[in-house]
């Protein structure tokens, strides 16, 4: 019979395409799985993985495994987990895979209570716009948005129910440009521009009375959804208008170092969800953090 740590390292590999980022996940040397999957392959007699300098790639036989091993392992875990239930408290790693907004502006008011409740648990969140399947990324649950969620999967509510998208821009280049009085305008203004890390543009899209509209304008400069911090930076600096989280431009509009730009037509979405798979047994660390959640929204903690 292989070993179990073999057959977990080449799991880690597979769900990662890569020794160097399986190693980061797993926090072992990129060297021991490599290692590990080669004594696999050994013992199964089978090559499981194609390697190059750049990439692994699974083989027929690998991608065969990896199907009927994947969940066979999650099984072992779920078993070796109901241990926990004899602990004072829970403990183990809980991973979370969440939009970079969600690292920003929602773990932040979550995180230290929970870690302080829970000492034994340790938590690594993976902060990626991506919105890759959480559970072959080898996550325990995800943040999403409505419009992101998987089916067969349950989802609860976490940080704020209703948020804003908000326009804004510095005095300064308000002064000097004109304040937009209708989203239109903006196709004669810079705009600081975002791309998702498909490659695909954002459009601006305005609220009002029932009306929506929808505009792509143009600008000096475009980040991905992972540099949001420079476009604020930019926008105070004077460079153009952001569009943006409310909540990400809060303190600036509060200081007076942004100002709020068409903000009768800012436009409201539900908030994020906590989303796990819907099966009977969870994992201690993510049934404690599911409970914390629910006592935050219940005002218990």
């Amino acid at each position: 019979m292989a070993d179990l740590g073999d057959l977990t390292a080449f799991v880690t590999v597979a769900r990662s395409s890569g020794f160097r980022d399986a190693a980061r996940t797993s926090g072992s040397s990129a060297s021991s799985l490599s290692e590990a999957v080669r004594r696999l392959e050994t013992k199964l007699g089978v090559r499981l993985l194609n390697r190059t300098t750049r990439s692994v790639a699974l083989t027929e036989a690998g991608a065969r495994l990896l199907d009927r091993l994947a969940p066979a392992l999650g099984e072992v875990e779920a078993a070796l987990d109901v241990v926990n239930g004899f602990r004072e408290r829970p403990a183990g790693t809980l991973r979370l895979n969440v939009p970079v907004s969600a690292a920003r502006l929602v773990l932040p008011r979550i995180v230290p209570p929970f870690l302080a409740a829970y000492p034994e648990i340790h938590l690594e969140v993976i902060a990626e716009d991506s919105f890759v399947d959480v559970l072959a990324a080898g996550c325990d649950a995800g943040i999403r948005y409505d419009e992101r969620l998987e089916q067969e999967m349950i989802a609860i509510p976490i940080g704020p129910r209703e948020q804003r998208y908000a326009a804004a821009a510095s005095p300064a280049y308000l002064d000097r440009r004109g304040r937009p009085e209708h989203p239109r305008d903006l196709l004669n203004h810079d705009c600081i521009r975002g791309r998702f890390s498909s490659g695909a543009m954002m459009l601006w899209e305005f609220e009002r009375d029932g009306e929506v509209m929808t505009v792509d304008p143009s600008g000096p400069l475009l980040v991905s959804t992972g540099a949001a911090d420079l476009a604020v930076d930019a926008a105070i600096a004077g460079t153009g208008i952001i569009k943006i989280f409310e909540d990400w431009l809060r303190p600036y509009l509060d200081s007076g170092a942004l100002e709020p730009v068409l903000e009768p037509w800012w436009q409201k979405f539900s908030g994020p969800f906590l989303y796990y798979p819907g099966r009977r047994y969870l994992p201690a660390p993510l049934r404690a953090f599911v409970d914390f959640i629910g006592a935050q929204r219940d005002g218990k903690t």
